[in-house]
């Protein structure tokens, strides 16, 4: 292989397209990272079932479309419904005896993530399935030479309101004020009868919930199988633990990721981009341990 087969000189069009791409890469990231950022931001539990909270979202889109007839749109509350509520059960049931126990609950989560991904192949099979999105989600926006699916730029911006949603729940709501002061210091939050096993569960839901409606636009995207959490739970750390655990450290580095990744692929190719983000950012971890912004919310 020449020099040349390998790095692509500069061009203008193609260069701003790939920074377009990135920004919907960038998105897609987001969504995944936002349960996780909720999590283990605000909760300090490590959550190695996120992935599949992500697979449990896509695939209770496939069977609300399958068996029911559900237009895909509805499918995303619905899911964040359902897999809130087995977040929930999951925190209630396991996640609630472990809390200050770190590696037990990576353990403990871990077994969780194989037990969902198992249930799923036994029940529905290993082979992929798919869900139809709204005609107007498959069609491409082309603008001279941009050219974008509808479904990422719909990502985008169902991401953004994702955000803005999780902040104004957590910074403009008495249960986001009973979160942040749990999670700051849970003796004093009791001490003001705040009751805190119900704040843990909740919040667990929630990002359960996240994680599941992610895995319902993620379904539009490509297709579905028991083992597609783990083709999204790499990067959603990656961009938790470099943001530092907060919302906005984990919106700035989703950006910053993708915007990355993206311009080394435009240059070379997916495989080395990958290999070099890996290495920055370990290289970033090892000098700013904390992440982009220190959390203010995770325990400590």
């Amino acid at each position: 292989m020449s020099v040349h087969d390998f790095w692509t000189p500069f061009a203008a069009e193609p260069f701003i397209n790939a920074l377009i791409i990135g920004l919907s890469l960038a998105s897609i990231w987001l969504v995944a990272a936002l349960g996780l950022t909720i999590i283990y931001g605000t909760m300090g539990v490590i959550n190695m079932a996120h992935g599949e909270f992500i697979m449990l979202g896509a695939y209770f889109t496939w069977i609300l479309q399958y068996f029911g007839g559900f237009p895909w749109l509805l499918c995303l509350p619905i899911s964040f419904i359902v897999v809130g509520f087995i977040g929930w059960l999951v925190e209630r049931g396991l996640i609630r005896h472990l809390y200050d126990r770190p590696l037990d609950t990576l353990l403990a989560t871990w077994g969780v993530s194989l037990v969902f991904i198992q249930s799923i192949r036994l029940i529905f099979g290993g082979e992929p399935q798919y869900v139809e999105v709204p005609d107007w989600l498959t069609s491409v926006m082309t603008i001279d030479f941009v050219h974008v699916p509808w479904i990422r730029i719909f990502i985008f911006f169902a991401a953004l309101a994702l955000v803005a949603m999780t902040w104004a729940i957590l910074f403009k709501t008495n249960i986001g004020i009973q979160v942040r002061a749990v999670m700051q210091n849970p003796q004093m939050a009791a001490s003001f009868g705040i009751n805190s096993n119900r704040v843990y569960g909740l919040t667990f839901a929630y990002g359960a919930g996240l994680a599941g409606i992610s895995g319902s636009m993620f379904a539009g995207l490509k297709t579905i199988f028991p083992d597609m959490g783990l083709g999204y739970v790499v990067e959603a750390f990656l961009v938790v633990v470099t943001g530092g655990g907060e919302l906005f450290g984990s919106l700035a580095t989703a950006g910053i990721m993708g915007e990355m990744f993206s311009i080394f692929s435009y240059f070379t190719n997916d495989t080395f981009a990958r290999f070099v983000l890996f290495i920055l950012i370990v290289i970033f971890l090892r000098f700013r341990p904390q992440g982009i912004f220190a959390p203010s919310m995770a325990r400590r």
